[in-house]
């Protein structure tokens, strides 16, 4: 089985470092990162070109000219783009725990996609993370955090193993296709038609899942198990209005149990068989 890592990024290329050194401090690094770029200008292209001088694994970028918020559009390219049969997605402003591919891995299972959660990190300490603290761990350690101002540590950084598993079944929290954390057979996402590229910022990684669901594809909860954690940015491309539109989207789909979206990788109807 090949596996890829998809991560998304926009003009961001000092968290998106960050980011690729926890997937270069991963304990199993048999996979591809493939970088899904909205438009970045040329520092990112800089940095992923130092970057591939070393890592344990191939990086692959994928762009598009920047014209707005287009991640489902850049996303849908990198599916198509990417080798593995199976995908794990995050964003290039999160750090991925040294285990976060290993858990990913464990609990893949037909017919199943796994769900995970975040961390966000106060700006103090998103910007004192340096690689050698990324490999010693020190961003997912209580008292380092601490340390950097961070007072209330949320329980998934402060509970492992056995413990975890416990509090993974009795979470209130619904499992769903978060973008900064999750992975899915590239058979069952393409059978999707991947994202709806019409939907802006605000629910259009979980109407992915949605969709994924109506078709009888099952989420796994790892909230407390495959851990990352989002360094602080603002968020400029949040609108109101867009994040209504795309309420509007899901809320069709589950009144219809709609699986395909017309604007995904295949422009149009599902092709017949």
């Amino acid at each position: 089985m090949s596996v890829s890592v998809i991560i998304t990024t926009f003009n961001n290329p000092a968290w998106l470092e960050k980011a690729v050194w926890g997937w270069q401090a991963q304990t199993v690094t048999d996979f591809e990162l493939v970088i899904a770029d909205d438009g970045s200008d040329s520092r990112t292209d800089e940095l992923i070109a130092r970057l591939r001088g070393d890592s344990p694994f191939p990086i692959r970028h994928v762009r598009h000219e920047h014209d707005g918020f287009r991640k489902c559009t850049i996303m849908n390219r990198a599916i198509m783009e990417s080798s593995g049969d199976y995908l794990i997605f995050s964003d290039g402003d999160c750090i991925p725990r040294a285990d976060f591919v290993a858990v990913h891995l464990a609990k893949r299972a037909p017919g199943r996609f796994v769900s995970g959660g975040y961390c966000r990190l106060p700006l103090e300490a998103s910007k004192a993370i340096s690689r050698d603290d990324v490999f010693a761990q020190k961003p997912f350690d209580p008292a380092w955090l601490r340390a950097c101002g961070f007072r209330k540590v949320p329980l998934k950084l402060r509970t492992r193993g056995r413990l975890a598993r416990f509090f993974n079944s009795v979470t209130p929290t619904n499992p769903s296709w978060n973008g900064h954390n999750a992975s899915g057979w590239k058979k069952d996402i393409v059978a999707v038609n991947g994202f709806n590229e019409v939907m802006g910022y605000g629910g259009e990684d979980r109407e992915h899942g949605e969709r994924l669901v109506n078709l009888g594809i099952k989420p796994v909860q790892v909230r407390h198990l495959a851990i990352c954690v989002h360094l602080d940015h603002g968020h400029g491309y949040r609108h109101r209005e867009i994040q209504d539109k795309n309420l509007v989207i899901r809320r069709e789909n589950r009144r219809t149990g709609r699986t395909w979206t017309e604007n995904g990788i295949v422009k149009g109807p599902r092709p017949s068989a």
